[in-house]
């Protein structure tokens, strides 16, 4: 019987020291950083109706090309200008009467284009001309930045290195060596954030727009090897 007992404690010691070297800490880790936007894309379209489809998608050219011709005054260049969407739709009257047979009323033409704008200090005037010139709907205007790779890159060392500031403070309140790195990951992030600092006008003519700043994050998950 005391051999058995023996054998058992044995067993058991080698089995808490087999746990303790396997231990391990797994933290994560926020950065971010922001910037001022050298950058805007803005969405403009020109919507009109008429009997005749023909002429409703005659309009919309004709108003479009005043559009692009204003871009072309701005100094937007090809590459940074782009239709998205050209579409002619039937409008109906009647549908859902029992009084008369549906028919098609009037026809509603529209285009869109995707727009960069890369001079921030004219994007009032250019918002505000291209309203002039026959552009009728305006789908959003969002900043950022033309190289986000440097922003992202000290996002995520900003991340790691709050991971690691989280590690050390743990394992010294634990009072546990903090041993090397045994897997990292990062997760997410990288996707421009509108920052609400520094605001500022971005033009002096026109529609005010304030251009404020943009801001990049990462999160990286760290698994530490930690020991007594």
């Amino acid at each position: 019987m005391i051999r058995v007992l023996l054998a058992a404690c044995a067993f058991c010691v080698l089995g808490v020291a087999a746990m303790a070297e396997g231990a391990t800490l797994t933290v994560s880790g926020e950065g971010q950083v922001a910037a001022a936007p050298d950058m805007a894309v803005i969405r403009l379209s020109v919507a009109e109706e008429d009997v005749s489809a023909k002429v409703a998608m005659r309009e919309v050219a004709a108003a479009a090309a005043q559009v692009l011709a204003r871009l072309d005054a701005f100094d937007i260049a090809d590459k940074d200008r782009q239709t998205s969407q050209l579409t002619l739709d039937p409008i109906w009257e009647g549908r859902g009467s029992s009084l008369k047979a549906p028919r098609v009323a009037r026809y509603a033409a529209r285009t869109e284009v995707v727009v960069r704008v890369r001079d921030l200090d004219v994007l009032g005037q250019l918002l505000d001309a291209v309203l002039e010139d026959g552009a009728n709907g305006f789908g959003g205007l969002q900043f950022s930045v033309a190289d986000p790779q440097p922003l992202e890159d000290a996002a995520r060392k900003a991340a790691v290195a709050d991971a690691m500031r989280t590690a050390k403070l743990l394992a010294e309140a634990a009072g546990v060596t903090l041993g090397p790195v045994m897997n990292m990951s990062l997760n997410g992030g990288g996707r421009p954030s509108p920052v609400m600092a520094r605001m500022e006008m971005a033009s002096d003519a026109g529609i005010p727009v304030a251009a404020g700043e943009v801001g990049y994050s990462a999160t990286v998950t760290m698994v530490f090897d930690i020991s007594e």
